[in-house]
């Protein structure tokens, strides 16, 4: 095992096989969780000897909540700090907001917000290759440390390669002022990782695929402590965050050690990415992915009731209603995931359900009410 020190600082392990085979695996240096530890993002930042100029990449309503904070911190510790609004993640946003970027000769950037615009920032680091670090004020997905990135409009179904955050600040204090909603969808898309490593264990048998027994337990480990603890995860409560964010930035870990998203990514995010092109209006990625872990487990045998029960029990959506979804949409999403990635083999094989398979898999699991 090799350790190499790339221009970015962020760390890095390659593995090397007298088979001649290389791994590279990119994880965050420093992950800080805690309460008001957004008063720590200077010292983070002075940490990783970062240069002087830098930008701040946030959103309109989290600009107010902890972005503009955020530059101040930093600027009143003698960096120059550029704050750039970003908008919906997408190809021409990144364009604009990489070209502010260059304009401002930010040398680092840190990302403030939810998921989208952490994905923004993740995606002009790595083309920009500078480093970043990751400030959510949400915890919706398990976005906030993994090296992926979704942006609506790309070609490329799912999610793109990005860069991982060199460091995470993660302020439970901010979290929890976010709707509960967001944190519980984040809960469910880490639960979901139960039927992505079936479906991974899956193509291994069927199709020989590469496989990361450590990634696959990181990521089964996140899922399990969340259902674990899911009757302490609580509206307007910190504890909470603290709870979830652990198991949360653990998945994104998972799929930095596996290379790709297969520990965290299975037949339940190709439902949910269906789901975003039949459906009118899409619900929050975790929990269509949590809704659809539930009838993958029942695909795959698994005990899909205890799934339910630990999801409604966060309260997180279990049914099409609650998704604000009709079932109809949720029969066309089960039929079309599979071909929403091909080369992403799961329970759902290369032909996917048919109709009438699929109306019975959502009525037996209730999700079609």
């Amino acid at each position: 095992m090799g350790v190499s020190a790339p221009s970015d600082r962020r760390m890095s392990l390659t593995y090397e096989s007298p088979f001649g085979k290389a791994k590279g695996m990119v994880f965050p240096r420093v992950v800080i969780v805690g309460h008001g530890v957004l008063n720590e993002l200077a010292d983070t930042c002075r940490q990783f000897d970062f240069p002087n100029r830098g930008a701040v990449i946030t959103g309109p309503r989290t600009a107010e909540l902890a972005g503009y904070r955020a530059a101040t911190i930093l600027h009143s510790n003698g960096f120059e700090i550029s704050t750039i609004i970003a908008k919906e993640a997408t190809e021409a946003e990144v364009d604009r907001v990489a070209n502010e970027t260059r304009s401002a000769g930010a040398r680092f950037l840190i990302g403030v917000g939810g998921g989208s615009k952490i994905d923004i920032t993740k995606v002009v680091a790595s083309r920009l290759r500078i480093p970043f670090v990751s400030l959510p004020t949400s915890a919706a997905h398990d976005g906030i440390s993994s090296p992926r990135a979704s942006l609506h409009g790309s070609e490329t179904a799912g999610s793109i390669e990005a860069a991982v955050p060199i460091g995470v600040v993660a302020d439970t204090e901010l979290i929890v002022q976010a709707p509960f909603r967001l944190l519980a969808s984040g809960c469910a898309d880490v639960i979901s990782n139960v039927t992505a490593v079936l479906d991974w264990r899956l193509a291994v048998r069927l199709r020989n695929e590469e496989f990361s027994s450590t990634a696959a337990t990181l990521s089964e480990y996140a899922a399990q402590e969340i259902m674990d603890h899911a009757s302490a995860i609580k509206p307007n409560l910190e504890e909470s965050v603290w709870i979830a964010i652990r198991p949360i930035l653990v998945a994104g870990i998972a799929m930095s050690v596996a290379g790709s998203s297969r520990p965290c990514s299975g037949s339940e995010h190709l439902f949910s990415h269906a789901l975003d092109r039949v459906s009118h209006q899409p619900s929050l990625h975790g929990e269509q992915c949590g809704v659809g872990a539930i009838m993958m487990m029942y695909l795959h045998g698994g005990d899909w009731r205890r799934l339910k029960t630990v999801l409604m029990t966060i309260g997180a959506p279990t049914t099409a209603r609650e998704l604000g979804m009709t079932n109809a949409e949720i029969v066309e999403a089960l039929m079309t995931a599979h071909s929403v990635r091909p080369d992403r083999y799961t329970i759902l094989g290369d032909n996917g359900l048919s109709r009438e398979a699929a109306e019975r898999l959502a009525s037996t699991t209730g999700v079609a009410e």
